[in-house]
């Protein structure tokens, strides 16, 4: 099962053009592809959804909440979800 997960903005990745940022999903850091928000004003503190390394919408921190508090309760799909994101490909935040 693939869900969205919550994270929020650490930083922009400088030299991407605008298409990279660190986001903490669960304390766990990833850059992650923001380029679909390409409308968005984004900067660090921010929430976006993400599914699959891609920032797919920005929320505001009360969506945030509810939907991590929505994941928890689904348990193991959850677990699975942070622990492919710690095994994702697009590359381990160095900061």
């Amino acid at each position: 099962m693939c869900l969205g997960i919550p994270g929020q903005l650490a930083e922009m990745v400088e030299g991407t053009e605008g298409q990279l940022a660190v986001v903490d999903v669960a304390g766990v850091r990833r850059k992650v592809n923001i380029g679909l928000l390409e409308d968005e004003i984004l900067e660090p503190g921010d929430w976006v959804l993400i599914h699959v390394g891609f920032a797919m919408s920005k929320i505001d921190e009360h969506e945030a909440e509810v939907a991590l508090a929505s994941l928890h309760l689904m348990g193991q799909a959850y677990d699975d979800e942070v622990e492919a994101l710690r095994a994702s490909a697009l590359g381990e935040a160095r900061t």
